[in-house]
């Protein structure tokens, strides 16, 4: 696994990433340079340092993705904090970055398929249809106990 932290690999691997995409179109995801670190070069320079760094960026990652977790129950933009994290970890571990590009590029479908008039019209009568039966079962309710509170109705 590639973490960024064997600069001469990395460097031989983006000659003949460079020498590869020469040869064939440039858009391609396989012809992509390997993910660096994202360190200062003092910290690079220093291996110890280095996997000081990396734990560091870890541990900060997973605690915003903690709480992305945790606000999904909570509020708060849970999603944005747990794609914040792993944007945290992808400065430093190329798996994040190629679970973040994974990811970007689903949000991306899904927001294109949004789009279609078809998905849009489909979604706005689901909408309907459910606050329609929101507001029958809600009338029903108020109809049959009015305004009074389930657990301050007294028992006969």
């Amino acid at each position: 696994m590639n973490t960024g932290s064997d600069r001469e690999t990395n460097e031989s691997a983006a000659e003949s990433t460079a020498e590869s995409a020469a040869g064939s179109t440039a858009g391609s995801a396989a012809e992509e340079a390997p993910h660096v670190s994202k360190a200062p070069a003092f910290i690079k320079a220093r291996r110890g340092l280095h996997l000081s760094w990396q734990v560091g960026v870890f541990i900060v990652g997973l605690a915003v993705i903690g709480a992305g977790i945790a606000m999904l129950v909570l509020p708060g933009p849970g999603w944005v904090a747990i794609f914040a994290g792993l944007a945290i970890w992808a400065t430093e571990f190329a798996w994040a970055h190629l679970a973040l590009r994974w990811t970007k590029r689903k949000v991306s479908e899904a927001a294109q398929k949004a789009l279609d008039p078809k998905v849009r019209r489909r979604n706005i009568i689901l909408t309907s249809v459910g606050l329609v039966i929101a507001g029958v079962l809600i009338g029903f309710y108020l109809w049959k106990y009015g305004l009074q509170l389930p657990w301050n109705h007294e028992v006969k």
